[in-house]
């Protein structure tokens, strides 16, 4: 009797056992739907930016929150104004808050390298939207620069007829800028009459009011007319900046092009005025683009590159 009592029991214990796994939830995967990669909280994305006062910078940072979001991601933003020093450190701080990736909202990569370290050591990704790549950085999405800078160089030579002074608005600590500018350099090399006068370093923030001051006190140095043929501007708002000092100084002969493709840029440009051109960017389609990358990165579907382009679309008085 105790030896049938003995079987009963362990029966019932196999069937116990039993049910219990097949109630247990499956372990939770890093990625799909709102779970993280951590004990099934919701997804976190860090941007960590110096450029939020710029006018695109915030507008691709905003569509990258958005659709985030739309995947149910906690996107938290953090702008240092201009401070790679801080920006360092908010990397850092994103690490200690063991966050699901990291996003460089544009910026140097390369002067970032400390915190990137830190991130790789703690095995968060790190991507860059309209950044760079280098050490540390998965991937980069970004318009295709060297278009933007042949392309809007190109115009404004061929709208100079070939020959003139050019002076060039650049602002190296940007890597899509830095290449824009190195582009659009090479394109007017190409232009016997075309010489480049001087190399200019917008600062960041207030470009628009820089530029301004800088164009007036180029426009002072070179007061003949013709002795300034056309500006290029590595974005909208120097160039922006420049018209305004060019209209203030009645020195309308100087033509213009910038790069962005911004609602005040085109409104210029419609304006029939010393602004010609510039080269949309399709910021949106980046963010958009990173937020499917990242997810699939956090589904273990890791990126078989580290640089995505997308071309941009010129705009100009025609």
């Amino acid at each position: 009797m105790k030896r049938i009592q003995t079987h009963l029991w362990i029966l019932v214990l196999i069937a116990a056992l039993a049910l219990s796994a097949c109630a247990a939830p499956p372990p939770p995967v890093a990625g799909q739907g709102a779970e993280g990669s951590s004990g099934g909280d919701t997804i976190t994305v860090a941007v960590v930016t110096p450029y939020m006062a710029n006018a695109t910078t915030k507008f691709v940072i905003d569509r990258f929150v958005a659709y985030g979001q739309e995947q149910g991601w906690n996107v938290t933003v953090t702008d240092t104004n201009a401070d790679f020093n801080e920006l360092v450190s908010r990397i850092e701080d994103a690490v200690t808050q063991q966050v699901d990736a990291i996003v460089l909202g544009m910026g140097d990569p390369a002067q970032m390298t400390k915190g990137l370290e830190s991130a790789k050591a703690a095995g968060i990704p790190v991507f860059g939207l309209d950044a760079g790549t280098g050490p540390g950085v998965v991937l980069n999405i970004t318009s295709d620069n060297g278009q933007l800078g042949r392309e809007t160089a190109r115009y404004l030579a061929e709208a100079l007829g070939g020959e003139g002074n050019v002076i060039m608005f650049t602002h190296d600590p940007h890597p899509g800028v830095r290449a824009r500018a190195e582009a659009a350099a090479e394109e007017f090399a190409k232009y016997d009459g075309i010489t480049v006068i001087e190399k200019k370093h917008i600062e960041v923030p207030g470009p628009v009011d820089f530029a301004r001051s800088l164009t007036q006190d180029l426009l002072t140095a070179y007061p003949e007319k013709g002795s300034i043929a056309g500006i290029w501007a590595g974005w909208d708002e120097p160039a922006l900046g420049a018209v305004q000092a060019i209209e203030a100084a009645g020195r309308d002969e100087i033509k213009v092009v910038g790069i962005d493709g911004t609602d005040f840029a085109k409104a210029e440009i419609a304006k029939g005025g010393p602004f010609i051109a510039t080269i949309e960017q399709d910021f949106d389609g980046m963010a958009k683009e990173l937020v499917a990358i990242i997810a699939d990165y956090l589904a273990g579907n890791p990126p078989e590159t580290d640089l995505v382009t997308i071309p941009g679309k010129l705009i100009t008085q025609e």
